[in-house]
């Protein structure tokens, strides 16, 4: 489990960076939080964030990925929010439990407190109570740290949020005005007539000022930029300086929101009004490394097929980040076509044979189990690029246990109790654990390789350090025979199975991992099997198109014309 926070050393001096939301929820306010980190970060500062989430789940590992998209999982063993990955990846730090600050947590640690007889017989409130335990957690993943942002879940208004915005309001009082900045989020419209509309703005912010806080910088969420009139009208209605209110438009990729508000001059108020100005690196000086990568041009297309049963972008969001990230370091284009595992009809199907490689990725429990089978079999037959990620991997030992090793049944136990040949299982040891959550594995663990494998090759080392989040192991009672087939495990924890492949000769890449490599890949520092992946379906793309004579080309028609990808 993490661990828990340590004293917190008042002299440390931090900055922070509130950011709140309103009138709507998934309006960006973590990556336009994340992406002025960046900006402090390439100015030389030591950033770290806080994600608060008001929800009263402890942690983020019971949800269903239709709620809050994919679990992400620190390197601690945390189970938190994706928006965490999204300051991991912009800042490109490893985050803590710590860093993600919960209700259910809060609450919990208070009541145990109280249960223990801490606070001398006082009633329990939420002021100081609680408030004071928001606090004590802001500062303690704070420490050490030139500056903290932190995020607040949810929008101004909402019930669950108060006692966050109250302690806010509080930490206010109890830090110098120059070490504190709130920025608020808020969608500017427009009307029919084309008009930016100021009025969600104006409420927002009034229901802000309602509870005691006061935005010093405004981030206007809008298609385009924010025209002069509308920023002079929402500066006036708000109570802020023409100068701190800015635009943060859609733009076609994530990675170019830190430029954008670059343009907009946000960093340099930031600092400005934080004091730290002075201490910042010159313009001149500052590391362009960020835009260098995030706008490198590609050269280079291949389509990757995801075979999942999650209909949603976010449930595999880190997937997604990881391709991308492969996609700049390779200058490749790399484009997801979504396969449904439960689905898998003839459009579906179409996708998978027109790709030129295959993810299956992780998840939990029984359903479309068998489609992730069925697209691991066609792309081991069919020399196809192929990557299985915790379940994938799992299920790519299942289908060659039935299908190479003639084990008929074959199945991961938990998917099917019953099965004759349970070639995924939970270890020996862990049925001595009465509690089921104490034998998951999570968080980073290293794993050896074994030289001269595709795994030593992909990760150019004899070892790797990855973060896990999975119960159920490879069955040791049936390895000798499975890789007396062919099937290769050349990465081992112990006696855990963590990487499988078939060698070069077998296939051109087929990989798998019982790790979640996509937790720890970044811009610039791309993980290594999504590299490898791109750079074997680039291989199998380059000959396809020699072969059939262009047709890449009528691919990308096809899909110009309506093909539907994730």
């Amino acid at each position: 489990m993490p661990t828990e926070l340590t004293d917190y050393d008042p002299t440390l001096g931090n900055k922070f960076i509130f950011v709140t939301g309103g009138v709507m929820s998934g309006l960006g306010k973590g990556i336009t939080a994340a992406s002025t980190g960046r900006l402090l970060a390439n100015a030389g500062f030591d950033v770290t964030a806080v994600k608060i989430d008001p929800y009263l789940n402890v942690d983020a590992g019971t949800m269903n990925p239709y709620q809050h998209g994919e679990v992400y999982v620190l390197k601690d063993g945390g189970e938190v929010d994706l928006d965490l990955g999204n300051y991991e990846r912009f800042l490109d730090i490893d985050m803590t439990f710590d860093h993600n600050v919960t209700t259910g947590k809060t609450y919990q640690h208070v009541i145990e407190k109280e249960r223990a007889g801490d606070y001398l017989g006082k009633t329990v409130q939420i002021i100081p109570h609680v408030t004071d335990d928001i606090k004590r957690r802001v500062r303690e993943a704070a420490a050490g740290h030139d500056v903290c942002i932190v995020e607040v879940g949810g929008t101004v208004g909402d019930i669950e949020g108060m006692p966050y915005l109250e302690a806010l309001r509080q930490f206010s009082h109890e830090e110098d005005d120059d070490d504190i900045l709130f920025t608020h989020v808020t969608l500017v419209p427009y009307s029919k007539n084309g008009e930016q509309k100021t009025k969600p703005t104006q409420h927002s912010v009034k229901e802000l000022r309602s509870i005691g806080l006061q935005p010093d910088v405004l981030v206007g969420r809008c298609d385009d930029k924010l025209d002069v009139q509308t920023k002079e009208k929402i500066a006036l209605f708000c109570d802020v300086p023409v100068d701190a209110v800015f635009s943060n438009p859609d733009v076609d990729d994530i990675y170019h929101v830190p430029l954008m508000v670059e343009e907009e001059g946000l960093d340099e108020y930031v600092m400005a009004e934080l004091g730290l100005s002075e201490r910042a690196t010159p313009p001149a000086e500052r590391t362009t490394e960020w835009r260098e990568i995030v706008t490198r041009e590609a050269t280079d297309t291949v389509e990757i097929a995801l075979v999942g049963k999650y209909a949603l972008e976010d449930a595999y969001i880190s997937i997604h980040e990881s391709l991308k990230h492969a996609g700049f370091e390779t200058r490749t284009d790399v484009e997801v076509l979504w396969v449904d595992s439960e689905e898998m009809d003839d459009a579906h199907a179409a996708r998978l044979e027109r790709a030129d490689g295959v993810i299956v990725p992780g998840g939990f429990g029984s359903r479309g189990t068998q489609g992730k089978i069925d697209a691991i079999r066609y792309a081991r037959e069919h020399d196809v690029p192929f990557l299985g990620l915790c379940l994938g991997f799992q299920m790519a030992v299942v289908e060659y246990a039935r299908n190479v090793c003639g084990f008929e049944g074959a199945h991961s136990a938990e998917v099917d109790a019953e099965t004759p040949h349970p070639v995924i299982d939970i270890l020996p040891e862990q049925y001595e654990v009465e509690d089921m959550g104490g034998t998951m594995r999570l968080g980073a663990h290293e794993t050896e390789i074994t030289a001269g494998t595709v795994a030593h090759d992909v990760y150019g080392d004899t070892s790797c350090t990855e973060r896990h989040r999975h119960r159920y192991e490879v069955n040791p009672e049936y390895i000798d025979a499975i890789e007396r087939e062919g099937l290769v495990f050349s990465g081992r924890a112990d006696n855990r199975m963590e990487i499988l492949e078939l060698p070069r000769s077998d296939h051109p890449f087929f990989f798998g991992t019982q790790f979640h490599p996509e937790f720890r890949s970044r811009p610039g520092r791309a993980s290594p099997p999504f590299v490898a992946l791109v750079e074997a379906s680039l291989t199998r793309r380059g000959g396809d198109d020699d072969r059939r004579g262009g047709e890449g080309d009528r691919r990308r028609g096809e899909e110009e014309q309506g093909e539907v990808t994730a």
